[in-house]
């Protein structure tokens, strides 16, 4: 166990070694160029090797073998303006971490008619920022990376095709700020833990496919993290449980000759999750739709995603017997985990470079969205006075290039 932890710490550093600010939440909208191009679709369209990260079962659609790796370079734009620490100055800092790599690694090679086996490596998840140059917003710092290891094995008969794929996650989660005691943090804990990916798909036709596809829970405990951050303003009843909440995913693809239309609905269980859930974190509903052209050697396609900020606020009025709580829970929430961009916009392509050998790429756009909080009894509590409130904007750029081989 002990070497398996220490591969995984090895790969997860070397493939995810900065924090990422996702879209959905703290996931990613899509995995995959294909994916991402289109909306973060895939549970019932069929992209190849790629679908050993979205729904396993689709992996009984390909031919042959195919390996893909690539990555995103993903620029997120987050910016706080808060008084909080003195109502008297404003500060204001756009987060440091700015650019982040994302590692994609799948493979599918078919056994026989009927099965075909298929791996995922793939960073899924994660979320931070960095204001360690700015004492006015504490010189916070958080860091949250996820990796997975998805091996597949995928069943299917002419019109149908069932996958399971068990998933060992790794996970690292680092938070740490500055206040009147000093600094407030442990540096960097880890984790592995165990779930799975189960999926089914449907042809209703030979141009028709309707798919399900159901993610577990991923219960991660990082060891003095999430409730020594909060110790240090006064919050109590927290854990160190993290839990990478459930999914639950509907597709339906359909192609009229070199087009394919192709959507998804998930739910995201943020609201079962432990630790999200105790930060007010709700279910979030996700709608992705996605049109692709395919024509001689390559492919061009566009998309949309949209996912509700999953971050409710606690009761924030200044007469509220828990104003304190819960104004610094929203504060936690808005400072250092911003995940509340909603609408995404994608476009992307893909050439075939030799008859085996195919470039993918793909744009994510997600529009600035802003927060503002109460934070009048933090500050009070802080032995301030007078009003104050907390700010964020994010905004989001991300960029896929993916190299696709069949043999």
């Amino acid at each position: 166990m002990k070497k398996t932890r220490l591969a995984l710490a090895i790969a997860a550093t070397a493939m995810a070694s900065t924090p990422v600010l996702a879209t959905n939440g703290d996931n990613l909208i899509g995995l995959g160029a294909q994916s991402r191009a289109l909306g973060g679709t895939g549970t019932a369209a069929f992209f190849g090797s790629e679908n050993a990260l979205t729904n396993p079962a689709l992996l009984g659609k390909s031919q042959g073998t195919e390996f893909a790796i690539g990555g995103t370079l993903f620029k997120p734009d987050v910016k706080a303006t808060s008084n909080v620490a003195n109502p008297a100055v404003e500060a204001s800092q756009t987060s440091d971490n700015d650019t982040n790599i994302i590692p994609e690694v799948s493979l599918s090679t078919r056994i026989n008619e009927n099965w075909t086996f298929g791996l995922g490596i793939f960073g899924s998840a994660g979320m931070g920022v960095d204001y360690r140059d700015n004492d006015g917003l504490f010189n916070g710092y958080s860091n949250l990376q996820l990796m997975k290891f998805a091996p597949t094995l995928s069943y299917n008969d002419k019109r149908f095709g069932i996958g399971l794929a068990p998933v060992i996650q790794y996970g690292a989660l680092d938070i740490n700020y500055k206040n009147a005691s000093g600094t407030i943090g442990n540096g960097m804990s880890s984790d592995i833990a165990y779930g799975y990916n189960l999926g089914g798909y449907f042809d209703i036709t030979s141009d028709l496919t309707v798919a399900l596809s159901y993610q577990s829970a991923i219960d991660m405990k990082y060891k003095d993290q999430i409730t020594t951050a909060a110790a240090g303003f006064g919050l109590t009843g927290f854990t160190d449980h993290l839990e990478q909440p459930a999914e639950i995913k509907a597709g339906v693809a359909y192609t009229m000759g070199s087009f394919m239309l192709t959507a998804d609905a998930k739910q995201i269980k943020w609201g079962d999750a432990k630790g999200y859930k105790d930060f007010n974190w709700k279910d979030q509903n996700v709608f992705g739709v996605g049109a692709k052209y395919t024509g001689n050697g390559y492919w061009a396609g566009i998309g949309y995603n949209y996912g509700e900020d999953p971050i409710d606020k606690l009761d924030e009025s200044n007469t509220n017997p828990s104003a304190y709580a819960n104004q610094a829970t929203n504060m936690f929430n808005n400072h250092f985990f911003p995940g509340i961009v909603e609408s995404h916009f994608t476009f992307g392509g893909g050439y075939s470079l030799t008859k085996n050998l195919a470039l993918d790429g793909a744009i994510v756009y997600a529009p600035e969205v802003s927060k503002t909080i109460n934070t009048t009894a933090v500050t009070a509590g802080l032995g301030g006075s007078g009003a104050s409130e907390h700010e964020v904007k994010h905004s989001q750029m991300g960029y896929t290039l993916s190299l696709r081989m069949n043999f």
